[in-house]
């Protein structure tokens, strides 16, 4: 199921009131215009480029941690709240709460990855028993339950499960099976000729070889070839990401009794009665059609003892960061130092932290949420909302591309779009998690399988429309089109998106252009095949979808023309959806400042307009730096555009920035009025 978000990066958790003024290091309370003027590079113009000219300092001097693949306003919350979040977890064992208990399990969990003496004395064992049962596979129909198992444990296999609201019948849930079990990120990186790209394949079959080994297999290098051809395999008939962004395309109705006709050979009920499925569905929907058929013919032509490689390849890997000290660092050194150009690995507080994030985050999120959430945020982002969306419905009835029948659909979307602020109204249930002190991997199974019983037992039960799928903590926000909702996490209402102290320029500038960044994915290339009860059919004309299909090409051109590192330009296909929310949401926000204003002129405030404010306040919240690696892998993975790129791309397209600017033609930032791409 796709979930739309503003940021794609791993979990970004904050607390408590922040101060952006600097992200190097901290600084005094923010100006009451919000704006941090430190780091404005006077050789560059604003005219030419306002993303260089505020934050040129900092992107000059700055160096990122150590520990870190980019650092950016995400970040700098970040950091400022593991701290806080370190103090909550670790308090909990001197509170001694009930076995048992959520806050016991919290404590338990944390400290079952902080022992690390308990880590180096069982080494590989906890492995061996999944690994003698890959090895006591009799023949090729064992394969189904196998990769059920994996499914359940969330480790890599040549295709995985999801549970959520059939996008065509969005009253019911619906099992959704889709490509999966690369090694590396993308399967650019298995088949393009290109000199970066071929050296990681070559670390790849390294770092392969060196944990068979260190695992007591046999045949290290062996394995390790089989593995890179199997799985360079597995790519080539895989779909690309843009390819992937089609939700008819993707959306494949197969009924229990077909699934043959579309994987002839294979076991499907050995995989549907392993996974607990049978029994709860009639059908299933299938992502990637040509590529299962693929898969079955892949399979059947690759002998066993290489399959059990493969799974056994896919277990060490997962298993290898809740292993000794030398399985961590070798995996990070290619996970973490290769893909991502990290010198170096996290304290392992933070990694533990994380563990418990991932495995209990509702949880742990109602501790953040009862310390550091006052209850004004809340209040105040509904506000917020509201005048945003007054600014989308008063937008709809006067867009020029839309006609009265889509316009009609629009508005009905609107109306029904659900907003869900700070938490969920009922916290999950962490009851049946079994957390044992001293048993890290088995903690981290469990954690696993309890998530995907939570999961597969929706089938047949009503859709839950409480459920979150970010934990309070996370600095994020994002659009589920079959649920038609808005959801923002607590966390994100801190500056530089929110700032209660400053003036409303640069909130409007930040977080009301979030608000409308994932309000405009409902009406995207993707999320405007959705209505408004989030059911995946056209209520689009055929000539507005024409209109708008003109427009996207144009900022599909516009973004591919950036080339953030030499030779790997953005895809302005996979980055379409985001592109429309970035340029959407900002022209969204400009408005609903302008109806804020009531009419009357916004002070000026450290010798700033209100509109330089608002705009200032955007390139402000997207500053950031990013390795060389991971910029790669990101361009070819994230649905988003770099920081630079988001931070600057957009003023190109807002009639308003110009003249609050006064950019002209010859400055470099300056955009014809009939090339600028303007869709609300």
């Amino acid at each position: 199921m796709r979930r739309i978000g503003l940021c794609c990066a791993a979990t970004l958790l904050i607390a408590g009131s922040v101060n952006e003024r600097s992200l190097a290091s901290g600084g005094a309370s923010p100006p009451a215009s919000g704006l941090d003027p430190a780091y404005i590079e006077p050789g560059v113009r604003a005219q030419d480029d306002l993303y260089q000219h505020w934050n040129g300092k900092w992107l000059a001097s700055f160096e990122i941690p150590a520990d870190k693949a980019s650092y950016d306003s995400f970040t700098l919350i970040n950091d400022k709240i593991q701290e806080q979040l370190r103090g909550i977890v670790e308090g909990l064992d001197h509170a001694s709460p009930t076995s048992g208990s959520e806050a016991r399990k919290i404590a338990d969990l944390y400290a079952s990855f902080l022992d690390e003496a308990r880590l180096e004395q069982i080494g590989v064992q906890p492995l061996r028993e999944r690994f003698a049962k890959i090895d006591a596979l009799a023949g090729k129909d064992d394969l189904p339950a196998l990769i059920a198992s994996l499914n359940e444990t969330n480790v890599g296999a040549p295709y995985d499960i999801g549970i959520d609201p059939d996008q065509k019948d969005s009253t019911r849930y619906a099992v959704t099976l889709g490509q999966s079990g690369l090694g590396l990120p993308d399967r650019d990186y298995y088949l393009k000729d290109d000199a970066k790209l071929k050296a990681i394949r070559d670390q790849y079959l390294e770092h392969i070889e060196k944990l068979f080994a260190m695992a007591g297999e046999t045949n290290a290098h062996e394995s390790a070839a089989q593995i890179l051809k199997f799985e360079t395999a597995m790519a080539a008939i895989q779909w690309t990401r843009v390819e992937n962004r089609d939700p008819e395309k993707t959306y494949n109705k197969v009924a229990l009794g077909d699934l043959a006709q579309i994987m002839p050979g294979y076991a499907w009920d050995r995989y549907l009665a392993a996974g607990g499925i049978a029994g709860k569905v009639d059908y299933v929907i299938i992502s990637q059609p040509s590529y299962f058929a693929g898969l079955a013919k892949l399979m059947a032509e690759t002998p066993l003892p290489v399959l059990k490689t493969y799974f056994k390849w896919h277990v060490l890997t997962a298993s290898a960061p809740y292993l000794s000290k030398d399985f961590v660092a070798a995996r990070f050194a290619f996970s973490g130092t290769v893909l991502s150009g990290i010198p170096q690995n996290q304290p392992r507080w933070r990694r533990g932290l994380r563990l418990v994030n991932t495995a209990m985050g509702e949880a742990l999120g109602h501790l953040y949420v009862d310390h550091y959430f006052p209850p004004e945020y809340k209040a105040r982002m509904q506000t917020l909302v509201a005048g945003l969306l007054e600014a989308y419905r008063q937008d709809i009835k006067t867009l020029e591309w839309m006609s009265p029948t889509t316009k009609v659909g629009a508005e009905a979307k609107l109306a029904k779009l659900v907003t869900k602020i700070g938490y969920p109204s009922k916290w999950r249930d962490y009851g049946s998690l079994e957390i044992v002190r001293d048993d890290l991997l088995g903690n981290v199974l469990r954690a696993d399988e309890f998530e995907y019983r939570r999961n597969i037992d929706k089938l047949g039960r009503p859709i839950d429309r409480t459920e979150w799928d970010m934990s309070p903590q996370t600095v994020n926000a994002y659009y589920n089109p079959v649920m038609n909702e808005i959801v923002f996490p607590a966390a994100i209402l801190q500056p530089p998106f929110f700032n209660a102290a400053a003036d409303d320029a640069v909130n409007y500038g930040g977080i009301v252009a979030v608000i409308g960044h994932e309000v405009s994915h409902g009406f995207d290339d993707q999320g405007s095949q959705y209505d408004a009860d989030g059911n995946l059919h056209d209520w689009f004309t055929k000539e507005d979808h024409e209109r708008f299909a003109a427009k996207t090409k144009a900022l599909v051109a516009q973004y591919d023309a950036y080339e953030p590192v030499p030779g790997f330009h953005v895809n302005g296909d996979l980055t379409l959806g985001e592109n429309i929310a970035d340029n959407s949401g900002l022209t969204l926000a400009y408005k609903a400042y302008q109806q804020s204003l009531g009419g009357k002129p916004a002070p000026v405030i450290g010798g700033y307009t209100g509109d330089q404010r608002f705009f200032l306040g955007w390139v402000q919240a997207w500053r950031g730096k990013v390795r060389e690696a991971e910029e790669i892998q990101l361009i070819k993975t994230d649905p988003h555009s770099p920081d630079v790129v988001r931070g600057s791309a957009p003023l190109e397209n807002q009639p308003a920035f110009f003249g609050t600017f006064h950019v002209k033609p010859g400055d470099k930032m300056y955009v014809p009025p009939g090339k600028r791409v303007i869709i609300w």
